[in-house]
């Protein structure tokens, strides 16, 4: 393994991260607000009480749409290492994630209605509900295939354990410009600006262009340690479940596990963000007139400006004190979603933005190069079927279930066009969220006590 990476491969790190950070963004923030300003704009109180309330139609997508990726990641994961070619699945992946992206913009009830020849409004709800979620399990199909199997198993394969640290910085920041990204020209079709059609149809369009373009750049390297091919395809699955594999890399399991509950804390509230902030903050607030206030942008930048020097100065010290900079990054996100819980106010959400931008960039930065460490050298892609159970398929099954669950106690609602009650996302929902994220200081603590040596554990198993 080269001592530095390249700028072609940091190049192609930072153009796949940022396109795959579109797609996701897209799929995780605006399907959601799809179905609550599209698909429940104008439907009667008989028919949400005949299917689904919206909330409920957001967390049933994203749980059966992490079931997908889980399942996904471990077939083709599996695949990707066997067949030894990251390149293919990662540049066909990307070019149908775009277009299946694109195809989204085009179901609307009505359409649905005239395919299935639905004439029941209740029927018709549902039906359309059903037809976005599994349009969104082909979508997650095809990006676990290529974001999640393929290439951060490539990203895997090209570093070694003293660049992962900046590596995952570097995946962090564009995943974060990403999601600005989608979230700047989203607002226009949030706000109705644009129509969904076109914003699906041109973030598609360019997540497909950059599957092109990874056919000519992206190269497999050489594989230093080879998979040993007498196992058969069927066991190669199941390889992470072995009780002998999980004892051998305890460490590994121990930052899954507690990664999992700060990752289950993000999804209660994530699904739901988007429309929180337009149907309670932003009325909250006196609209977007008001949140743009000179003294709001003033505080805005400050808080920007002290969640930035606060993490590259913990992670400048993160090399020699993971495990701190991990507990702190824990707490000062759990305090930080305790305080969301206490007001709609838009200066107590700016204050309280400081301590979980900065806890999730530590915990997301640390655990992300933790967990690559310990996956043992040559088998990356035989453990991330198992990263995905506990950073995809618990935390977006469980999360918006409990997110859902608070936000129906809480029965915060809307009138639609039509005079319908519709519940929208309430601040009970962080609430909940700092307490799930408590519970991970648990598995934390006895890996904290193991410590982060990356060949002290496979000293240990040698030793014993």
């Amino acid at each position: 393994m080269k001592e530095k990476i390249s700028k072609k491969n940091w190049l192609i790190i930072t153009l796949f991260c940022f396109m795959g950070g579109i797609a996701w963004n897209t799929e995780n923030m605006y399907f959601n607000t799809f179905i609550t300003n599209e698909i429940y704009s104008d439907v009667s109180q008989a028919a949400i009480l005949g299917s689904m309330e919206a909330t409920t139609a957001v967390a049933r997508m994203v749980a059966l749409s992490a079931i997908a990726a889980v399942v996904t990641t471990f077939i083709m994961g599996a695949l990707s290492d066997r067949l030894k070619n990251r390149r293919l699945f990662i540049s066909v992946g990307y070019v149908l994630w775009g277009l299946v992206t694109a195809a989204f913009g085009f179901i609307t009830k009505e359409n649905v209605a005239e395919l299935f020849n639905l004439s029941d409004e209740a029927k018709i709800l549902g039906t359309t509900v059903w037809f976005i979620i599994l349009m969104d399990i082909v979508m997650t199909f095809m990006g676990s295939t290529s974001n999640d199997a393929a290439f951060q198993a490539w990203v895997t394969d090209i570093t070694v354990p003293r660049q992962r640290p900046l590596v995952e910085t570097v995946l962090s920041v564009v995943g974060t410009v990403s999601s600005f990204a989608v979230t700047g020209v989203g607002s226009f079709a949030q706000a109705g600006t644009i129509s969904y059609k076109l914003f699906f149809a041109g973030l598609g369009l360019i997540v497909t262009l950059c599957g092109v373009l990874g056919f000519i750049f992206i190269k497999d390297p050489p594989r230093t340690v080879e998979r040993e091919d007498n196992s058969s395809y069927l066991e190669t699955l199941f390889y992470g479940f072995r009780p002998s594999v999980i004892k051998e890399n305890s460490r590994l399991y121990l930052s899954l596990i507690s990664f999992c509950f700060a990752i289950v804390a993000f999804q209660v509230f994530y699904p739901y963000l988007l429309t929180y902030i337009q149907y309670v903050v932003l009325p909250d607030n006196g609209g977007i007139q008001n949140i743009l206030r000179p003294g709001v942008i003033i505080t805005a930048v400050i808080v920007a400006v002290l969640v930035l020097v606060s993490i590259v100065v913990l992670l400048k010290k993160s090399t020699e004190k993971k495990g701190l900079c991990l507990i702190i990054g824990v707490v000062v996100m759990s305090l930080g979603f305790l305080l969301l819980s206490t007001s709609t106010g838009i200066y107590v959400i700016l204050i309280s933005i400081l301590p979980v931008v900065l806890g999730n960039a530590l915990v997301n930065i640390l655990f992300s190069a933790a967990v690559k460490d310990f996956i043992p050298e040559g088998k990356a892609g035989l453990f991330q079927g198992i990263r995905m159970i506990f950073v995809v398929l618990i935390p977006m099954v469980v999360g918006p279930v409990i997110g859902d669950a608070a936000c129906r106690h809480a029965a915060e609602t809307i009138i639609n066009e039509v005079g319908a009650e519709v519940i929208v996302p309430s601040k009970a929902m962080f609430l909940w969220a700092g307490v799930v994220c408590v519970f991970g200081l648990i598995p934390l603590y006895f890996l904290v006590k193991k410590g982060f040596n990356v060949n002290s554990e496979k000293e240990g198993a040698e030793n014993g």
